[in-house]
């Protein structure tokens, strides 16, 4: 294959927009590689090399950029810019900084402009259409008419989804069996999706337990005879930080057990501390029998992967919920009830969050343990975030929605410069009510329309719930919703007394004080990482 074809795939998935169509693009070339070209391609496409690191420096790459004109054809192979790169990584001793120099020189004279752009963004680790590990999972799997699921699952044990799809490709299903769980080596954690209420989660998942969800420090605990790891939510090595757990996990009557759960400190009224207070704990290892003391954090643990030689992934919810409780016992697991009546599964919430949770975690007790995914097999059910917002323009819906309006924009209110801000769009949770008489009363308000768009005057008032506020500059306030779905209406309220940009970026300021904690966690692995192993 040429470089020309994966470059030209590479970027045309960075400008799509959809996903399915970004999977297509890219199962389309998986394709076409040769099974030589198949290491070579799924690696470039993650931004990395099969050769590691070669010993460039950045100048290098620069000087090699610039020099004499490219080529104007494209004629270089896959195979042919991979041997140069295992050339420049062979080169050792004295002269080697000239061997690379030249050897890279003739590789950047044979590319085309667009291929030396790829080739300097390859060098620097960079992988300009994004990161593509779930959709390089789904095309890998289309490719080979595998079920992603299966390479889902694979990529859980292995948390390498290059590798995965690698194996897929030139082995099938065979290559997919030698990825397995390992203990002592952590694996992807299950995550959950959003769910507005309780009442929405009992109706999705029917057969279903509630938990208490924390605002801790998920940890990943793995004993293996007297050796215990654990491990962050990234993957990363913890053990130093938290000996409280290491003691309690060892001191367990059993020979080998994965633990999922969240560490937490605790007020002396029995309140968890936020959670930037309890990532105190990640930050500095070296300094852990003294926090130790001055904060202690407790475990508590929702789900278990493995016991005794026996893996419990694929095993539905309930017989893993029955094996932790062989284990555990009541005060180191997650408060749990299971078939909640619509009553008692409002009292489960209210009584979380009156003790400072979160909220609480809807599980299907028929689902097994589908970590590194976001499936509809748990739902987390939060004190709702909302905010007040204006909607300034609409788009054309498709399918079902053909002829209405569907997609809201959301503006939000700008006391100092005036007017309104974008900072958002949604569609989710729209009755067929709601979308005719929105699209009635937003076309009493156009001002202009374009080929997909109705802009309307910024009058009509809605209340949006959503997840999270993310930077992003595409944003004319630089920030936007995340998950953003409509709750109602609010006739009651003037475009004037809706939320501000300032109330949005203070909960992109929160948000980015939760990474600052997690960015010292991480910081903090140095030794631990030496002493895990």
């Amino acid at each position: 294959m040429l470089v020309s074809d994966l470059v030209a795939t590479s970027e045309r998935v960075a400008m799509l927009s959809r996903r399915v169509e970004k999977i297509g693009a890219l199962t389309g070339l998986l394709r076409r590689l040769s099974p030589e070209e198949v290491p070579i391609g799924v690696d470039w496409l993650v931004g990395r090399l099969r050769q590691g690191r070669l010993g460039l420096r950045p100048g290098m790459v620069t000087e090699a950029r610039r020099a004499g004109p490219a080529a104007v054809e494209p004629a270089l192979t896959l195979g042919e810019a991979d041997a140069v790169f295992a050339e420049i990584a062979r080169a050792s001793g004295q002269g080697a900084g000239g061997e690379r120099r030249a050897a890279l020189g003739g590789l950047f004279a044979r590319a085309t402009a667009l291929e030396r752009d790829f080739f300097a963004r390859l060098l620097a680790g960079e992988q300009p259409q994004g990161r593509l590990d779930p959709i390089m999972i789904e095309a890998a799997a289309r490719a080979v008419g595998l079920p992603a699921a299966s390479l889902r699952r694979a990529v859980m044990l292995a948390d390498d989804a290059a590798e995965v799809a690698k194996a897929a490709l030139l082995e099938g299903a065979f290559g997919l069996q030698r990825f397995s769980l390992q203990l002592l080596r952590p694996v992807r954690p299950m995550l959950a999706q959003a769910a507005d209420d309780v009442a929405t989660a009992l109706r999705e998942l029917r057969a279903m337990a509630l938990e208490w969800k924390l605002d801790g420090a998920r940890v990943q605990v793995h004993k293996a005879g007297g050796e215990v790891r654990v491990f962050s939510r990234g993957l990363g090595p913890v053990t130093a930080a938290v000996p409280e757990i290491v003691e309690v996990v060892r001191a367990l009557p059993v020979r080998s057990v994965v633990l999922d759960g969240e560490a937490l400190a605790f007020r002396v009224d029995g309140a968890p501390h936020p959670f930037q207070v309890t990532m105190r704990r990640f930050g500095h290892a070296h300094d852990a029998a003294a926090l130790r003391a001055e904060l202690p954090l407790r475990a508590l643990f929702f789900d278990v992967l493995h016991l005794d030689g026996e893996d419990l992934l694929d095993r539905p919810g309930s017989e893993r919920t029955a094996a932790l409780r062989q284990v555990l016992d009541r005060s180191l697991r997650v408060p749990r009830i299971e078939l909640p009546t619509a009553a008692e599964a409002e009292a489960f919430l209210a009584d979380a969050l009156a003790r400072g949770h979160e909220g609480v975690i809807a599980k299907s007790l028929a689902a097994p343990y589908e970590a590194g995914r976001r499936g509809g097999a748990w739902l987390k059910v939060k004190r709702a975030r909302t905010l007040d917002l204006v909607v300034l323009a609409a788009e054309w819906g498709s399918g079902q929605r053909r002829g209405l309006l569907s997609n809201l924009h959301l503006g939000a209110r700008d006391p100092k410069a005036g007017g309104f801000v974008l900072v958002g769009k949604a569609f989710k949770r729209m009755t067929d009510e709601m979308l005719s008489w929105q699209t009635r009363r937003l076309l009493e308000l156009e001002i202009g329309r374009d080929a997909t768009t109705v802009y309307v005057r910024p009058e009509v008032v809605v209340e949006i719930a959503f997840d999270d506020v993310q930077a992003n500059p595409r944003y004319p306030g630089g920030v936007a919703l995340q998950f953003a779905r409509v709750r109602r209406y609010r006739s009651d309220k003037a475009a004037e007394e809706i939320s501000t940009i300032d109330e949005v970026r203070a909960i992109h300021a929160d948000a980015l004080a939760r990474e600052a904690a997690e960015r010292s966690e991480a910081a903090g692995r140095g030794e631990d990482a030496e002493e895990d192993g």
